[in-house]
């Protein structure tokens, strides 16, 4: 996998990248496996309520099957395929009893690979296991917080956890971010980490290529009147002006904890992630 960088030709060239991985198949998405999805526009009854997002391209659900349920199956990867909906690859398995099914794509997977959701399976890239049966120090991924819900954590692109310790009915996971969170040791994980690490460092180059991911223009709070946002007027290019940024509603922004408190997951956190300085 790598960074391909445009070469200067234009304006809207000029630093544009993109991944490109051979790791990637040439091929249609599994029909069977598709869904409409229907963009909302960031609306709801018919009201915007998430600004700068409409239009961008027509995209298919692809149906990820987060729970792996399939256990003691083996499959073989039939195809790495790009996804619209995420930022991470996803794999098609294609199992011995004849049922295809999408997963994410573990990174160095690839065609042709062999992979088995058991409760005590190799600890081997892109296999499912209960979290118990992992050692620590293990780099996991697609994590469950409950016992047969499916992931719910580490699921982006290049996302993982690393097990840090493990007992008969608790574990601990190391997120990205810092924070350690506990998680029942029934629980199943993915090893490795997801695939397309390097999304991240993509440099998107123009602002076509941002509407056709459907992100409409924003528009910086201080270019307003003071009418519209707190943060608008004066004469010439100000300041905020305030001891704390705001939305254009005056609630908090930027730094403003969004986290219910007592939360009943709470709990399960044992040490917080780092403050950003």
């Amino acid at each position: 996998m790598a960074i391909k960088v445009y070469k200067r030709n234009t304006a809207g060239r000029r630093n544009m990248s993109i991944v490109k991985s051979s790791l990637l198949t040439k091929k249609n998405p599994e029909k069977a496996l598709l869904a409409k999805k229907k963009s909302k526009a960031g609306r709801s009854g018919g009201k915007i309520s998430v600004r700068h997002q409409g239009g961008g391209h027509k995209q298919r659900y692809r149906m990820v099957d987060f729970k792996q349920d399939k256990k003691d199956i083996p499959g073989v990867v039939a195809s790495i395929e790009r996804d619209p909906c995420r930022s991470g690859f996803i794999a098609l398995i294609n199992y011995a009893d004849g049922e295809k099914r999408y997963v994410l794509a573990t990174d160095g997977l690839k065609t042709g690979s062999k992979v088995i959701t058991a409760d005590n399976a190799p600890v081997e890239l892109g296999n499912r296991t209960m979290i118990k049966n992992i050692p620590a120090g293990t780099i996991i991924s697609n994590v469950e917080f409950f016992p047969g819900r499916g992931a719910q954590i580490a699921r982006t692109a290049g996302a993982k956890a690393i097990l840090t310790a493990v007992d008969e009915n608790n574990a601990q996971i190391k997120m990205s971010s810092g924070e350690i969170r506990l998680v029942k040791s029934a629980c199943f994980a993915t090893i490795g980490q997801v695939s397309n690490f390097e999304h991240s460092s993509i440099n998107v180059g123009k602002a076509g290529r941002k509407r056709h991911m459907g992100v409409r223009p924003g528009v910086r709070g201080s270019a307003m009147n003071p009418v519209d946002h707190p943060h608008g007027g004066g004469e010439g290019r100000q300041g905020i002006g305030l001891k704390h940024p705001k939305t254009p509603w005056g609630k908090p922004a930027l730094g403003k904890k969004t986290r219910k408190k007592n939360k009943s997951t709470d709990k399960f956190i044992i040490k917080r992630r780092a403050k950003r300085k």
